[in-house]
């Protein structure tokens, strides 16, 4: 049982390796069941033991991503200095510089995210616990601190910051917009969003 388990794990680990490649190199659509299989070695029927749908593989390469991702932020966060905007320019600034390495990747999750097909073992984009956290504990730090009014509904916040990041990724797309002129066109919308929750 040992040995078909570790077997099992060489072969998930494979698969999301080859699809992790590929959905950066060729997108999501273009990238079929059979093309992650051949690139990863092993047989159609191997990833389809594994998981369910290529939907289902594209949101476990993200998963681990993640992962990688929030260890940045685990070193990074308790330092953040400055406003609530400056703090929260700053999460955002690692973000973008981070999905940028692999951005075919972050479009094909955002895409797939929206797809009318959505099985039950994709977690789509903006359904990021680790972020909303994030962004939530920044937020009530500013009514703690006076720079954000007492009022402001976080959820309604959160919803316009997660929305406004996604939408920037339109430049990356159109023309290969580099991680600093995100970060520069989302720190100005954050500058604008301010707006709305500072103490009267």
């Amino acid at each position: 049982m040992g040995v078909r388990d570790d077997q099992k794990q060489a072969t998930r680990e494979k698969v999301l390796e080859a699809a992790r490649d590929l959905f950066n190199e060729t997108g999501y659509e273009e990238t079929t069941i059979r093309a992650i299989a051949e690139r990863a070695g092993v047989s159609v029927g191997s990833v389809f033991t594994t998981f369910a749908s290529k939907a289902e593989v594209l949101s476990h390469v993200m998963d681990r991503r993640l992962g990688e991702l929030y260890a940045e932020f685990d070193r990074v966060v308790p330092y953040l200095r400055g406003s609530t905007a400056d703090r929260l320019c700053s999460i955002f600034a690692i973000h973008y510089e981070f999905e940028t390495r692999r951005v075919k990747l972050f479009l094909a999750h955002i895409a797939a995210s929206y797809s009318p097909s959505q099985d039950p073992g994709v977690t789509p984009y903006g359904r990021n616990e680790r972020l909303t956290d994030m962004l939530r504990e920044v937020l009530q730090e500013g009514i703690a601190r006076g720079d954000v009014r007492p009022d402001l509904d976080p959820r309604l916040a959160i919803d316009v910051l997660k929305a406004t990041y996604a939408w920037n990724y339109r430049m990356a797309a159109c023309r290969q917009a580099a991680a600093a002129e995100l970060s520069a066109m989302m720190d100005k919308q954050i500058q604008l969003i301010a707006e709305g929750w500072r103490p009267v």
